[in-house]
């Protein structure tokens, strides 16, 4: 293999060897919210992109849809309509935090490092890291009918302590009574004319 074929392999193989978010960056795969709740997600990352800012956008992250925040130089918390992305350089994480959910906010995130790499002079090979996070976000009305379903097949044995439940024990043997009467009435019935003839005989 020649030098330059060599070179020209390079960047396909530092692209190989790049998995985004398995080395710089981890975090949750998967976070789960309330409509009308807030949730916060909490990414770290290595020590040496304690300086880089940090952002947070909804996949694919193109910038033409604006939808990216990210922390800028010295300020540690910055705000963009109900997403709010904090730096702490300290433990080297950063956390991001969804405001008042909706429906709409459910899909795939990702919560990277702006670092183009051009202290290794890799410029253009290699994308920034990154961390996809699936972000999931149940209803209200889903919620309820999550509490209430399991609660409808226990109706039926809720002979557990109150009045009506009492009732239950109760029934049972009045049901049995007349049923047993009638079973015995029955079994003396059959038997005394047999008995009869033979006591007159």
């Amino acid at each position: 293999m020649t030098q330059r074929a060599g070179a020209a392999m390079l960047p396909s193989a530092l692209l190989l060897l790049w998995v985004p978010g398995c080395l710089t960056v981890s975090g949750p795969s998967t976070v789960m919210g309330a409509v009308g709740e807030s949730l916060s997600v909490q990414c770290r990352y290595e020590g040496k992109y304690k300086t880089f800012n940090k952002y947070w956008c909804r996949q694919p992250c193109l910038p033409i849809w604006h939808e990216m925040v990210e922390t800028g130089g010295s300020e540690g918390a910055v705000r963009s309509d109900r997403v709010i992305i904090t730096d702490h350089p300290g433990d080297l994480t950063f956390t991001v935090t969804l405001e008042n959910l909706t429906a709409d906010d459910a899909g795939k995130y990702r919560c990277g490092i702006a670092t183009i790499l051009q202290e290794d002079g890799l410029s253009g090979f290699l994308p920034d890291p990154f961390f996809q996070v699936q972000v999931l976000v149940s209803s209200s009305s889903s919620t309820e009918n999550s509490v209430k379903t399991p609660a409808s097949p226990t109706r039926p044995s809720q002979c557990q302590g109150s009045l009506p439940s009492n009732t239950c024990f109760l029934l049972l043997p009045l049901l049995k009574v007349p049923l047993l009467l009638s079973i015995l009435g029955a079994i003396l019935w059959v038997n005394r004319p047999w008995r009869t003839p033979w006591t007159e005989s």
